[in-house]
């Protein structure tokens, strides 16, 4: 049996609900009451506290799939993030770890973060899994010390640990920028990226996410491996606009203003962050995961974006 932790999250309920069409599936959830009710789907109590036990959880357990995690905000209120995150990302996973290895689990996966390896690339040199990471915020430092953790944790009792830096994931139910992104081009707001045409970034659509987890479940070669997951097509932002619009049947009002303006702009009002998001590169390069594992990305950009803009066209009627 699989447990999966954070499965009322984006990843953790796509993966709970297309597993558990195959196979016995047990999800943990704070509360049991907002659990989803499938068949071959078994729900446990249990938070990400650094104390909970798992015992329970664990019983019976051959694999975990650790989504749960404190997610990344922009506007952080906490007076100390980097402790917070590291309560839930660091300490909560760890515990959860031991636990699993006395429970005899024998594999771990550890959904991380592309922010583990750094925020930004330089145009065409994208982020391989095994060079040295480079986390700059709160939240990619307490998921880069909790794949140390659970390295060692690795090595000291023999479970075998199989991490996944992800970068942004989008599908039907996406929320946060990918959604806002929609709302606009839905509505027809004239975007004045036109000129952001030279950056690449990395994206994986939900459903290929959910096959790679599926293939590091059992694949012998993905043991105490890290792993890049994306779509393997990189995008400017301007293409990707373009491209969402066409899924959603709207036409694209992309407004040319000069990247060296943009970022002059977004200088005077303290936003540097909006613009690296909107006009720089972060690409990832997925050579060692189709290698190793045989994997390919089984769902096309184009498709991708379709299916989401077909959720979203109709949560929105």
């Amino acid at each position: 049996m699989i447990l999966i932790t954070g499965s009322t999250g984006f990843v953790g309920n796509a993966l709970s609900t297309s597993l558990a069409r195959y196979i016995p599936v047990r999800i943990s959830v704070r509360d049991a009451s907002k659990a989803q009710q499938l068949d071959n789907l078994d729900v446990a109590e249990a938070s990400m506290s650094p104390n909970q036990d798992w015992k329970s959880a664990l019983a019976g357990i051959s694999v975990v799939v650790h989504c749960a995690a404190r997610v990344h905000v922009m506007k952080d209120s906490v007076i100390d993030p980097l402790f917070e995150f590291r309560q839930v990302n660091l300490s909560g996973t760890l515990n959860l770890a031991r636990q699993a290895s006395i429970a005899g689990v024998q594999r771990f996966i550890f959904i991380s973060s592309i922010k583990v390896s750094g925020e930004s690339t330089d145009l065409n040199h994208p982020f391989s899994a095994d060079q040295p990471p480079a986390p700059s915020d709160p939240y990619g430092i307490s998921k880069y010390d909790a794949e140390i953790g659970l390295r060692a944790l690795s090595r000291e009792t023999g479970m075998e640990v199989v991490i996944i830096r992800a970068p942004l994931i989008y599908g039907p139910g996406v929320k946060a920028n990918f959604l806002t992104m929609m709302k606009w081009l839905r509505r027809g707001i004239p975007l004045p990226l036109g000129g952001v045409t030279k950056n690449r970034r990395s994206f994986v659509f939900i459903e290929n996410f959910i096959s790679m987890i599926v293939t590091c479940i059992n694949h012998p070669a993905a043991a105490n491996q890290v792993f890049m997951v994306s779509d393997d097509e990189d995008m400017s932002t301007s293409e990707l606009l373009r491209r969402m619009a066409l899924a959603l049947g709207r036409p694209t009002r992309l407004i040319f203003v000069p990247v060296n303006l943009l970022a002059y702009g977004a200088k005077l009002i303290g936003r540097h962050d909006i613009f690296q998001r909107l006009c720089g590169s972060l690409q990832v390069d997925i050579k060692k995961t189709k290698d190793l594992l045989g994997w390919s990305p089984p769902v096309s950009v184009d498709e991708g974006l379709r299916r989401t803009a077909v959720h979203f066209l109709k949560m929105q009627s």
